[in-house]
């Protein structure tokens, strides 16, 4: 188990975090784990998450992977972005309150210009998703948000 907290690892905050923790990460592969909580910004009234928030969930574990490289070099944790994602098939509708999801991710490849590609499986008590995401995460983010000049 990782020790560094999940918010030091993600450019989210709040409820926007959805991931509880890092159990292990390598050079090219990352393994997160959460619980399903009963409320929060993207739950369905019965306290489920629909089955599209894997890919957040996904997402976010992409993240914390860029994160726990970025902390291992002394780095600070920068945005990236999600471009997309390819054959996304998950065999429920939703992941009920209280379950445990557990998600890997591998790193199938990534340029020097900052474009990678991710293998994710999420799953839980009678539950598998999978889809493969495309990710970018410029060299100089902040030139990517600033507003242009009239």
């Amino acid at each position: 188990m990782i020790d560094w907290p999940v918010a030091g690892l993600l450019p989210h905050a709040g409820d926007m975090i959805l991931l509880d923790a890092v159990e292990s990460f390598d050079a090219d592969s990352i393994t997160t784990h959460l619980r399903v909580k009963s409320a929060g910004l993207l739950n369905l009234a019965d306290g489920s998450l629909p089955a599209w928030v894997g890919i957040e969930i996904m997402a976010q574990t992409v993240a914390a992977f860029a994160g726990c490289q970025a902390r291992q070099a002394g780095q600070p944790v920068e945005l990236g972005f999600l471009l997309g994602t390819r054959r996304f098939q998950c065999n429920v509708e939703q992941f009920p309150a209280g379950s445990r999801l557990r998600i890997h991710a591998l790193r199938s490849l990534q340029d020097d210009n900052g474009m990678g590609v991710f293998e994710c499986h999420l799953d839980g008590p009678g539950i598998h998703a999978e889809a493969r995401l495309n990710v970018y995460r410029p060299p100089e983010v902040a030139s990517y948000l600033q507003e242009p000049s009239p």
